[in-house]
């Protein structure tokens, strides 16, 4: 179900302008490296390091923009302009939807 988690004119754009097997392998790199962004951002929150949760929540914003996942590009901006959430509701509906954001890029790469 990619189409309310992503925007296909995102990618075929991007496969258009960069091509097909860069757009891909960007996509690979996302998909390895934000456990790692996760990981940064919950930290961050736990420690209470507002600026490297503000970069962190910047990081996965922008990425999600390059792939037309605006659900996740929201969600991140939200936390990046917001600071530091109160609770942890706001880091798990992130992590949610990172879930089945990574789910859609990963079957928009293997069709």
């Amino acid at each position: 179900m990619i189409a309310p988690v992503l925007d296909p004119s995102v990618f075929a754009e991007l496969s258009d302008t960069m091509g097909e097997d860069f757009a891909r392998e960007l996509v690979t790199t996302f998909l390895d490296e934000t456990p790692q962004m996760l990981a940064t951002l919950t930290d961050a929150a736990a420690r209470g390091d507002g600026d490297g949760f503000r970069r962190a929540a910047h990081s996965l914003k922008s990425n999600a923009e390059v792939f037309g996942a605006g659900r996740l590009a929201d969600l991140a901006r939200g936390l990046e302009l917001g600071g530091l959430p109160d609770g942890s509701a706001p880091l798990q509906e992130l992590q949610q939807t990172v879930a089945v954001t990574c789910d859609a890029l990963g079957q928009l790469i293997h069709e």
